[in-house]
């Protein structure tokens, strides 16, 4: 949206000119202009509302193909808007972008997740960190003057959403529904098999589905639980704060006050207006090559260790950012410091958090409460991200170059947390991590006890003396 901005907020005067023969305010067009933004983060929180009861009636395959339908209609009112002369229709189209993309982020994670074998799971898990950080950069890409960032092409930068909704529509069909979806909630034993060898092929598959088995046996019933049983439920409440903890961590970690951050490092560096959109293919660019790199090593790598280091290394780097901001326009060579960080910060987001936070529910959580807990991670997270969009003009005009601070303690907090309260995901079965963070709180548990009684032998031997 950032490239055809200019546009759009022409086509809203001219709409009410048309229609009402009233020239808008520049202070009411700042606000339709918010406004149009923000409704895609109201459609992706009541996307993510929808998933879980959508994913469990419907599967997750044809889940997905159906969230394809909200795409293809908003980008049918993204093409007609302007001959439509209606700035209405792109509010609607972004709505429905929203919906689209709440139902997707976590319907994919959940098929993904599922369909991949223990020993990949985490690489898999990273393509849809990939898929996010190419998808940006292709946006930005199209958008530059040379393609579809002029005034007659911007509506079919808007709608080329519709042509990958088309794509996936035609190439989804030809894979298989997720086995684990098959025969935890469905029973299907004869599906699961097909699933499974149309996905591995000859490879070898029953010590997957005797792991299912045993998860099923301990689950005795399984039943995809709603949200409120999962926040009721004692027994996943670590695993539930760890999930709402690193998604809230996701959106205000700083990720997109550094890209907002970044126009005003590239002008002190000198670099001229109308070259901005080139600078900025640099930081998607740098996205994407980190994030395919993660891709390939993660499978030797520590979750765990991956998550903490990137939040450490994202703290650090916002540390030394709220310094060179202060200075930029004092010192002449800031500015170049300010834009090596602002690439450094980057790829510390994506070689950590945005590589592992979100398969994080479906590694934490067995099978009966995954959608759940899909639907409480999508759902902070959307929520973040409409405050973080709501509320970051304001800090940035209270606080300059210091509201990085805020975002440094977010990293802090989410890093520590993971250090200290997660155990390693690591080709572990859901069962065998919950057994972890059991023995996690039965230690915490142990040496509160230990403490206490140490402290009541101190008390008796006093009384006595």
């Amino acid at each position: 949206m950032t490239s055809p901005s200019a546009f759009i907020q022409e086509l809203v005067n001219k709409s009410c000119v048309y229609r009402y023969d009233r020239i808008l305010k520049d202070w009411e067009v700042s606000l339709i202009w918010s406004f149009t933004v923000s409704i895609f983060c109201i459609g992706g929180l009541l996307g993510s509302l929808i998933t879980g009861s959508l994913s469990s009636r419907f599967g997750r395959k044809r889940c997905l193909l159906l969230n394809n339908f909200w795409v293809i209609f908003g980008a049918i009112l993204m093409l007609l808007s302007q001959k439509a002369i209606s700035f209405e229709m792109i509010m609607v189209g972004r709505f429905l972008y929203g919906i689209n993309a709440g139902v997707g982020l976590s319907a994919q994670a959940m098929y993904l997740t599922e369909s991949a074998p223990k020993n990949l799971r985490a690489m898999v898990g990273v393509t849809i960190a990939t898929g996010l950080s190419f998808g940006k950069f292709c946006g930005q890409l199209l958008g530059i003057r040379e393609l579809l960032g002029t005034e007659k092409s911007w509506p079919w930068l808007l709608g080329f959403n519709g042509f990958t909704a088309l794509f996936q529509l035609c190439t989804l069909p030809l894979l298989p529904e997720s086995p684990r979806f098959l025969l935890l909630e469905r029973g299907d034993f004869k599906a699961t098999e097909n699933a499974f060898r149309k996905l591995w092929g000859k490879k070898d598959y029953s010590k997957e589905i005797v792991e299912m088995l045993e998860e099923k046996a301990a689950l005795q019933s399984i039943r995809s639980s709603s949200v409120l049983e999962l926040i009721q439920n004692r027994t996943v409440r670590r695993q539930l704060l760890t999930i709402v903890i690193a998604f809230t961590a996701l959106q205000l970690c700083g990720i997109n006050a550094v890209y907002f951050y970044s126009f005003d490092v590239f002008r002190a560096a000198g670099i001229q207006e109308h070259r901005l959109a080139y600078a900025a293919l640099g930081t998607g660019l740098c996205e994407v090559i980190t994030s395919i790199a993660c891709f390939m090593i993660i499978e030797n790598m520590s979750r765990k260790d991956v998550m903490f280091r990137g939040y450490m290394g994202m703290a650090a780097t916002l540390g030394l950012l709220s310094v060179t901001g202060y200075f930029q326009k004092t010192v002449w060579w800031m500015p170049y410091c300010s834009m090596i960080l602002v690439f450094l910060f980057i790829f510390f987001f994506s070689s950590g958090p945005a590589a592992t936070t979100v398969p994080l529910p479906g590694e934490l959580l067995t099978q009966s409460f995954k959608s759940a807990g899909y639907t409480v991670g999508c759902t902070v997270n959307w929520t973040c991200l409409f405050v973080l969009g709501t509320l970051f003009p304001i800090l940035v005009e209270k606080l300059g170059n210091f509201c990085f601070l805020i975002f440094l303690a977010v990293c802090l907090i989410c890093g520590l947390h993971v250090r200290f309260n997660m155990p390693e995901t690591k080709n572990r079965t859901a069962l065998e991590i919950s057994v972890e963070f059991e023995k996690m709180h039965a230690k915490d548990k142990g040496s509160e006890k230990k403490k206490s009684s140490e402290i009541c032998e101190i008390k008796v031997q006093r009384t006595k003396l």
